[in-house]
């Protein structure tokens, strides 16, 4: 990733803490992102133009077997119009079972069958005498750019993604389930930071990707600078409008152990993170959160009666509360910075983030 498509390379302030190496969730030791980019142009059976703009992302979360060792997880849903499907078992049990697949609305079926196919070849036996899986689907529309009635995501799509999913590196932008997203009325799609909390507060980090698909240009705030009504003047547009506001998914992964309920308060808090780039949860909006930890698990097949676990404490809470909102802000711009401008359905056009007029509003 050119690192300076990225929000931080313009010079704004974007918190107090470090980010990891990255700057990625994958700074989160054994977390993997893999994408499948679908951006093309067909013609159907009757001579109709056809603009596939979507895709697919994947997070697998850790250097472990999901529906053995199952990771602790939580979310927090801050506007409801917007899907993640298997989130009451998520909230119920605390953890995931399955990799977290990110799309399109009208793709969620495929991939959920394609995170239970990946399952079922590793472990024969669900649904066969083991629990049965409810897959972790995320989803945004991507209609205004892409013909989502199409239905262009198949099962290996998804798979290309697992297999592709590695550490090191996020592509970010227009990629993966990005692809097709339209964010403050400019081109979006996936972002991803991360922050590192100091040694003497335990080391960890706490690393997030997300799917950005909400708000209008005027909200816009960049660095906490309210830019967007001066994008509005500068550029004489308010961006692609839509007639909603659209979607925001964020994954948030840690190494810090903690247990479901810690994870939910640390969701909550990357809903801050949100706010602080102008989102207000329109009524017609989803923001979902789905956090995880690699390192506080729920083994499925254990016996023993009772579990002893290590988790967090609260003396370091705070420092992770702020860690969240700010790699969730800096993601959402990342997402921005990242994405390049796309043509898709009915000669719809989402511009990219116009750099050199952002940085003499922000100038100003």
């Amino acid at each position: 990733m050119d690192e300076r498509s990225r929000a931080r390379a313009l010079g704004v302030e974007l918190g107090l803490l470090p980010p990891g190496p990255l700057n990625a969730l994958t700074d989160v030791a054994g977390v993997r992102v893999g994408h499948t980019t679908l951006l093309e142009d067909q013609v159907d059976p009757t001579g109709r133009p056809v603009s596939v703009r979507t895709g697919v992302t994947v997070v697998l979360p850790g250097d472990l077997d999901p529906y053995l060792e199952r990771p602790a997880a939580s979310a927090f849903v801050l506007n409801g119009a917007g899907e993640l499907g298997g989130l009451a078992q998520i909230l119920e049990w605390g953890c995931l079972e399955t990799p977290i697949g990110l799309t399109n609305t009208f793709a969620v079926p495929v991939v959920a069958d394609a995170l239970v196919d990946w399952t079922l070849e590793r472990h024969p036996g669900v649904g066969r005498g083991l629990d049965v899986v409810i897959p972790a689907v995320g989803e945004c529309d991507d209609s205004w750019l892409n013909d989502i009635v199409g239905r262009h995501v198949r099962p290996e799509h998804v798979r290309s993604a697992l297999d592709a999913a590695c550490g090191g590196p996020v592509e970010l932008g227009t990629v993966g389930a990005g692809t097709g997203m339209v964010t403050y009325g400019l081109k979006g799609g996936i972002g991803s930071s991360s922050r590192r909390i100091e040694a003497r507060r335990g080391g960890f980090t706490v690393g997030v990707l997300v799917q950005t698909n909400f708000g209008t240009l005027a909200d816009l705030r960049f660095g906490g600078a309210p830019v967007g009504q001066r994008l509005v003047e500068a550029l004489g547009t308010e961006g692609a409008v839509r007639r909603h506001h659209g979607s925001v998914i964020v994954v948030l992964a840690t190494d810090a152990p903690m247990n479901a309920h810690q994870l939910q308060r640390l969701c909550r808090r990357a809903a801050l993170g949100i706010a602080r780039t102008g989102a207000y949860a329109a009524h017609a909006s989803g923001e979902i959160v789905l956090g995880f930890s690699t390192t506080h698990r729920s083994p499925r097949l254990e016996s023993a009666p009772v579990r002893a676990s290590l988790v967090v404490t609260d003396v370091v809470l705070d420092d992770l509360f702020r860690a969240a909102i700010e790699a969730t802000e800096e993601a959402i711009l990342d997402s921005l910075c990242a994405a390049t401008t796309v043509v898709g359905r009915d000669g719809h056009r989402a511009e990219a983030l116009p750099i050199d007029t952002l940085r003499a509003c922000l100038a100003r």
